[in-house]
């Protein structure tokens, strides 16, 4: 960047707000609008968010760098659309050349669910039957475990079974964590003291309250948001590099 770039850069920074991060109530309506009024299909965005996702996981954790001898990563999926967003993660996953396996306890009747659920199928990504209680299990067969349950729109107060068991084993596990867009059980609001511990968090379009003292590693995947929108909720988003489509804030 040349000197003078620099000091108008200073400049800007001294005057935009860094980054806006999200309450609930916008982040609904940011996703509201991509649907209705600039025509995204729901398929479409989860699948952006899904691939997304993924190279995230690709560049927090390359495969050179797992500890184990298998490349093996556990997605656990919700029954809303954080869940279709992993199902996604993990075929890209796959592609990428690591052993994703999927437990997805309550699985959508929504035929966009049903579809996503079908590629991974395809694609012999294989299914748990149940979540072993035994935490150590889970240490020894994966290297990581992708949280992909409850998204902003979950009631963090009223959390149900199989998912507040979830929760519990995941308090446990010694293994990594990455959590897509809001870490599950956390207010999307406030960051949680007795919630799950991420080391990863992969916000989408933006960073939502919860992540704003989040001391992880933290991702951004909203490249294709439409400039009128960014303007719209000055969300003052940061200049990804290269052709990057996420961006470590």
């Amino acid at each position: 960047m040349d000197k003078m770039n620099h000091s108008s850069a200073e400049a800007e920074a001294e005057t935009i707000e860094p980054l806006r991060y999200l309450s609930k109530g916008e982040a609904a309506a940011i996703e509201t609008e991509l649907l209705r009024d600039y025509r995204f299909g729901q398929q479409q965005l989860i699948e952006i968010w899904g691939q997304a996702c993924a190279l995230a996981i690709t560049k927090a954790y390359p495969l050179s760098s797992l500890g184990k001898k298998q490349p093996t990563v556990l997605v656990i999926c919700g029954p809303d659309q954080n869940g279709s967003i992993g199902l996604v993660c993990a075929r890209h996953l796959r592609m990428f050349e690591y052993e994703p396996t999927i437990y997805h306890p309550k699985r959508s009747p929504h035929s966009l669910h049903q579809d996503f659920t079908v590629q991974c199928e395809k694609m012999d990504i294989p299914f748990l039957s149940y979540l072993p209680t035994e935490v150590q299990l889970i240490n020894d067969a994966y290297n990581l475990v992708i949280d992909a349950m409850l998204g902003p729109e979950a009631d963090c107060a009223n959390i149900k079974e199989p998912y507040s068991g979830i929760l519990v084993t995941l308090k446990q596990v010694k293994i990594p964590i990455a959590s897509v867009d809001v870490p599950s059980g956390w207010d999307v609001e406030e960051p949680s003291q007795e919630g799950i511990n991420p080391e990863v968090l992969i916000s989408l379009t933006a960073p939502k309250k919860c992540a704003m003292s989040f001391s992880g590693k933290h991702f951004l995947a909203g490249r294709f948001l439409p400039y009128d929108i960014q303007k719209k909720y000055e969300l003052n988003l940061p200049d990804y590099p290269g052709t990057d489509c996420l961006i470590e804030l």
